[in-house]
């Protein structure tokens, strides 16, 4: 169940504070610090100056109460309401005490289960009594003042000024819809509370549970909410920046403003307060949902008053035809509403029954749509082509005398000069639609004005492109007058490459374009600008237009024009392989299928691409289109991906690319950068000869290649020959290779790992290997190797390098970027030392 949180704020010497003064004496369980906040933000007091010193029940009496109501969303959903009352004096018998007791909820309307929060004014649960604990308890249900729309009728019927209530009324709805603030002055808050439940019963439910309001505010100035009361004795002046966001209504003076009295506020106040509450229920059935401005409600309102027999204005009839038109929610109420404003409004405009009309048959009610529709042909035929809201879809007319005349009158308005492109185009639609018997040579001519006419207007409103498209897919005339239009353009005015990119070109088909080979193209143009990844079969068919072999470089740059990088690779192959072999080829190509042999290679997937076309560029006939630079890159590119493949031993392979531009070219340094490292530890090494050409290697291959050595060396099982070469060629680098730190760290991490580790056969073999390289290291090798055929317990107590560990360290992988450890450092430089 939906409660409200209580809170007391007010001056005392007990409370949540911990010290005397203002504060909150007590709050109910759960109450967060942010509504505390919002509280005492709404509480603060400032009595009239002749009430200053009120001491006595009496005198207090008199002080103007403010019952305050602060909606946080536009429904009213969260929100606060504050009672505060003047109290006189504090616990410390000074002057200016008043008392606040707030009620809030997150879900304030289920709370208050329909009460208005205006219906609180005077409610019994109400307190100004300070709490012994500082805890309350939340307050379970609504308690209901003596606030009632029988009392608030009273009082209107006894206050002098009951007609300002129109534009009361008006003042609220426009700040609440376009901001600002209604004041409103009275002799007491008790008449000031009747005003704004006046207000509350006539706005619409939903707005007046978003209506924040205060009861009493000394100084208005400095309130922002949507209503505020005063007393004659507060102080009413306005800044020059504020008197535009504050109308002030000075009941107690007689003074009012000039306020204008929208549709909405006079029906209301029309209907009155004692009778608005049961045209609310009605509404509802009527509303969509949604509704916020006074526009929004006047014809849901309006409607419903009709279906009580309330009678209405013509400006609320007109409302209700306007709004019947998109009121698609009503169902067969929609008829009822019709019927309603058709019995009581007999002068209404062609416009307005054609909706009336619509809203009839769109209910069931075909007697009355049967006895509007009889005069309107004309009108909607005018009102379908200014696209009016009223406007209903052409159905066949079957008479033959209407057929004709309404022929006629179509003729007419269509070649009416002052049409605009949309008019036509709806006038088109709706003969179309009405099955009008218009001559084919009238259907010729005049679409074909209307083609001209689009190709030479602004880019048009979605609407029209719609209705546009529609015309062309129910009048095939229409297609060949809007090609013969673009043709017209293409010849007369240069630079038009772009017309089929544009609206209304665009729309046209391959088959309306048959034997208007400058038509083709330039579609196809277009089209290679939207589909870019269509651009190569679309350059093809261009050449088959054109009835060339090879394209020239303006057919490539227009093709390619919003490329920053040329044909990729994919597109080039394809390219290569559509152009002819036999035969001339423009000089262009062999420039761009260079520009694509440079393209940056990221990954294998690219790098393949590159190699298929390099591999399809080596026939003769392909050659010959290459630039000398571009043939040079090909033959380098597969001479390194060649290698991978051919040669036998690792070493050679490095040697092989070794290529200077290898590094500086994309693809080979692609093949560099992805495949040379994994080709060289498939392949055996002639380790006395790669141990000299490893620091030949870019940091990065050599980093690849000593992680991948690394995971040999720590991996269980036997080494087979090829990776006993690898691990010799890393173990004996020469003592003065140029190695960054890092790369030190891991070889001598690999040095130190086979000990204690291998077995002994393999690291036999290591030790013949490197034997003739590092007798040392060798030496060391077969130390390891007597010690454990000795047994356990004749290992040696730590391994004979200097720098002892106590756990020889793994090489990182390359991913990583850590070196073995600081310790492997001190190793090397022991080792170095001896």
């Amino acid at each position: 169940m939906t409660r409200f949180e209580q809170l007391y704020y007010t001056s005392c010497e007990q409370g949540l504070s911990g010290y005397s003064g203002f504060q909150f004496n007590a709050v109910s369980a759960g109450v967060t610090a942010e509504t505390r906040q919002a509280v005492e933000a709404l509480s603060g007091y400032e009595p009239p100056r002749a009430l200053v010193e009120s001491d006595t029940p009496e005198s207090l009496e008199r002080c103007p109460v403010n019952l305050c109501y602060r909606p946080y969303d536009r429904a009213g959903r969260r929100a606060t309401a504050v009672c505060v009352r003047y109290v006189g004096r504090d616990s410390a018998r000074r002057f200016g005490n008043y008392f606040a007791h707030a009620l809030h909820s997150e879900d304030f309307t289920a709370a208050a289960e329909g009460m208005l929060p205006i219906e609180w004014w005077n409610s019994p649960a109400w307190t100004s009594q300070v709490s012994p604990s500082t805890e309350i308890p939340a307050l379970a249900a609504p308690v209901p003042g003596p606030m009632g729309v029988r009392a608030v009728s009273e009082f209107l019927r006894a206050h002098p000024h009951a007609d300002r209530l129109p534009e009361l009324l008006a003042a609220v709805f426009g700040a609440l819809t376009d901001h600002g603030s209604v004041v409103v002055v009275d002799h007491s808050t008790e008449r000031i509370a009747h005003w704004f439940a006046a207000v509350s019963y006539l706005l619409p439910p939903p707005l007046a549970r978003g209506l924040s309001f205060a009861t009493y505010v000394f100084r208005p100035a400095r309130s922002r909410l949507h209503l505020i009361g005063t007393v004659p004795e507060a102080q009413l002046t306005f800044g020059p920046d504020d008197e535009a966001a504050y109308t002030v209504f000075d009941f107690a003076r007689g003074m009012f403003p000039e306020v204008p009295v929208g549709p909405l506020a006079a029906l209301l106040t029309r209907v009155g307060v004692g009778s608005v509450r049961p045209v609310w229920s009605w509404t509802a059935d009527y509303a969509r949902g949604g509704e916020e401005t006074p526009e929004d409600w006047h014809a849901p309102v309006a409607a419903a008053a009709a279906s009580g027999s309330i009678p209405l204005t013509a400006v609320d009839a007109h409302a209700v035809i306007d709004w019947l038109a998109d009121a698609e929610h009503l169902g067969a109420r929609r008829a009822a509403v019709a019927g309603d404003i058709h019995r009581e409004h007999r002068d209404l405009d062609d416009r307005r029954l054609a909706a009336l009309s619509a809203a009839a048959k769109a209910g069931g009610d075909l007697a009355v749509h049967q006895e509007i529709e009889g005069k309107l042909h004309a009108s909607r035929m005018r009102a379908y082509a200014a696209a009016s809201a009223d406007a209903v879809a052409p159905v066949p007319i079957t008479d033959p005398v209407a057929r004709e005349r309404a022929t006629a009158l179509w003729t007419r308005l269509l070649r009416d000069g002052t049409r605009n492109p949309r008019e036509r185009t709806r006038l088109l639609l709706w003969a179309l639609g009405a099955e009008l018997p218009v001559p084919s040579e009238v259907l010729a001519e005049e679409t074909l004005t209307l083609a001209r006419a689009l190709l030479g207007a602004l880019s048009p409103a979605p609407k029209l492109r719609s209705e546009v498209i529609d015309l062309l897919a129910v009048l095939p005339v229409m297609r060949r007058s809007l090609a013969t239009a673009v043709e017209e353009v293409l010849e007369q005015r240069a630079g038009q490459e772009q017309l089929f990119s544009q609206f209304p070109a665009e729309l046209l088909r391959e088959a309306d374009l048959e034997g208007r080979p400058l038509l083709q193209e330039h579609r196809l143009r277009a089209r290679a600008e939207r589909e870019p990844s269509h651009t190569v079969p679309i350059m093809f068919k261009i050449l088959r237009i054109r009835g060339q072999s090879s394209p020239d470089e303006e057919l490539l740059r227009s093709l390619w024009r919003q490329s920053t990088r040329a044909w990729t690779h994919l597109e080039a192959v394809r390219i290569a392989e559509g152009l002819p072999t036999e035969g001339p080829v423009d000089e262009a190509v062999g420039k761009w299928l260079e520009r694509a042999l440079r393209q940056p290679v990221e990954d294998d997937d690219a790098l393949e691409s590159c190699l298929h076309l390099c591999r399809l560029l080596t026939r003769p006939s392909r050659f010959a289109w290459l630039p000398e630079a571009a043939g040079e890159y090909v033959q380098i590119t597969l001479g390194l991906d060649d290698s991978l493949h051919d040669l036998r031993e690792a070493t050679e392979l490095v040697d092989a690319f070794a290529v200077p531009k290898a590094g500086s070219w994309a693809a080979p340094a692609a093949l560099t950068r992805l495949r040379l490292v994994p080709a060289m530890l498939r392949l055996p090494a002639d380790f006395g000869r790669l141990r000299m050409r490893l620091t030949a290697l870019s940091n990065r291959e050599l980093a690849l290649y000593l992680s991948a050595v690394g995971r040999t060396v720590t991996r269980g099982g036997q080494i087979d020959d090829i990776a006993l070469g690898h691990v010799a060629a890393v173990v004996t680098l020469p003592k003065g290779a140029a190695l960054s730190q890092t790369h030190a760290e891991w070889v001598e991490a690999i040095r130190t790992r086979p000990m204690g580790r291998w077995p002994v056969a393999d690291l036999e073999r290591l030790e013949r290997a490197v034997r003739p390289y590092r007798a040392d290291l060798a030496e060391r090798y077969a130390e390891d190797v007597e010690a454990r055929r000795r047994g356990p317990w004749s290992l040696p107590r730590s391994f004979p390098f200097p720098g002892r560990r106590t756990k020889s360290p793994a090489p990182p992988t390359p991913d990583t970027g850590k070196s073995p450890g600081s310790q492997a450092t001190e190793n090397s430089r022991k080792e170095k030392g001896r």
